[in-house]
């Protein structure tokens, strides 16, 4: 919803809006922007009366101001809905989707086309490095999105990304999340299906050659153009990827029908990044960018804030800033780093805190996910609903249960050694948890 408020903006309307603890780096891309933020869902944001309010999937019948606007007959629509009638319309979609990997694919095919001078719009949900916003309208014709499945508002069910009708799909990975909207996976790939319904037969879907809930939703029914990618050739992959001998995904050869066409030396890790670039690099050549020229932008490629993001060192101790929060991505992100520091130790610590985890969905899995591990902490406020020391349990002693914040920060601070490496991973702020951390170890380092 920032980044849709940045492009409403930018197109040349008068903008305010509302939320419950926004944080960085969203909060001062909005004031950075003159976007005037209200805390909370008082009535009292629509004086003077808006012309239209676009309406967050977040706000829900109850809330004070979704109740003034029905009763004021204010003209509502959703996000999504403003999006596809007031930009997307007469643009070359390019929709990124899929459970996990959405946004750094988005960001990099991006990249891609800006630095072949195409000059995209796009709507990223987290802040790509390269960029110094979430969000832009860019030049005609095309138009970069992170296609989300989360449901569109209190007044259509359906997945966000039915709306955008793309013409270039990314299909990542596909697994159950957001427990709180789907009943099962079949749900979600009901979802999915009526996504591949809409593209049309000149377009093109890049997907996951490895993904068997993927090959499931396309069995029901595909109309466009596919192409597979998989970094070990899966599904008999058009585009795979080539690593040295354990190799971390900081380099590797790009071959497409198993010719090589690229090669990608980049900061990133983590074998999960190498699939995203594959998908990257497929959906920009359907745009017209040829492989080559894209595994050379990648070569330029600076991340995503918040993923595996190196916050600071203090007292010789790497504190991360990581997204994961679905058992999938917690284990990839470890390998990611496991790769890259070898020996050292890892200092895991979660916030299960989307509403999927909250609900217990992902806790027999949970530990599992954590082993690559060496220590794991896990936040678990009393509201949580689930055993927390139960769900860790078969980690041993390596497990550590933090009711409070408080208390997180004065375990780690106490456990913490020069050359661990403390990977802090949350969907949300952490209440700000890497800032304190990284306070605490200076001063214990000034000190030593």
């Amino acid at each position: 919803m920032g980044g849709i408020a940045a492009i409403a903006r930018a197109a040349g309307h008068q903008v305010s809006g509302s939320d419950r603890n926004v944080y960085p780096p969203m909060s001062t891309q909005l004031a950075g922007l003159g976007i005037a933020l209200t805390e909370g869902y008082g009535a009292e944001q629509l004086d003077p009366r808006p012309d239209v309010v676009v309406v967050g999937n977040v706000c829900s019948r109850g809330m004070p101001v979704v109740e003034a606007v029905l009763e004021r007959g204010i003209p509502y629509c959703s996000g999504p809905e403003w999006l596809a009638r007031e930009v997307l319309a007469e643009r070359w979609v390019l929709a990124v989707a899929g459970t996990h990997g959405k946004t750094t694919t988005s960001a990099m095919l991006a990249w891609i086309l800006e630095d072949a001078g195409l000059s995209p719009g796009f709507l990223i949900g987290g802040m790509p490095g390269n960029f110094a916003v979430s969000a832009r309208l860019g030049e005609l014709p095309f138009f970069v999105i992170e296609a989300d499945e989360y449901d569109t508002a209190f007044f259509d069910k359906r997945a966000k990304f039915v709306h955008y009708r793309p013409r270039t799909v990314v299909l990542n990975n596909l697994e159950f999340d957001h427990a709180d909207i789907y009943p099962d996976l079949a749900a979600i790939e009901r979802q999915f299906q009526h996504l591949v319904r809409m593209i049309p037969g000149g377009g093109r879907i890049l997907v996951n050659g490895g993904d068997a809930n993927l090959a499931r939703v396309l069995a029901q029914g595909c109309w466009s153009g596919v192409e597979r990618f998989a970094r070990d050739g899966a599904g008999a992959a058009l585009w795979t990827a080539q690593l040295p001998p354990g190799g971390d995904g900081s380099a590797f050869t790009v071959r497409m029908a198993g010719l090589p066409c690229g090669r990608v030396s980049w900061p990133l890790i983590g074998l999960h990044n190498v699939d995203n670039a594959l998908a990257a690099i497929g959906a920009a050549r359907h745009a017209g960018v040829t492989a080559e020229r894209a595994c050379l932008a990648l070569n330029g490629f600076a991340g995503v804030r918040r993923r595996m993001e190196l916050r600071g060192t203090e007292a010789g101790v790497r504190v991360y800033d990581d997204f994961a929060h679905h058992p999938t991505a917690i284990a990839t992100t470890l390998e990611g780093l496991r790769r890259r520091v070898g020996a050292a130790r890892i200092v895991a610590v979660l916030e299960p805190r989307s509403n999927t985890m909250r609900a217990g969905v992902h806790r027999d899995t949970l530990a599992d996910s954590l082993r690559g591990a060496d220590s794991v902490w896990l936040y678990a406020p009393a509201d949580l609903g689930w055993d927390a020391g139960q769900a860790l349990a078969p980690l041993g002693a390596r497990a550590h249960v933090a009711r409070d914040l408080d208390a997180l920060l004065d375990g780690l601070s106490a456990e913490l050694q020069p050359g661990d490496h403390a990977l802090l991973m949350s969907n949300g702020g952490f209440g700000g948890l890497h800032e304190r951390l990284l306070a605490a170890l200076a001063v214990r380092g000034a000190h030593a």
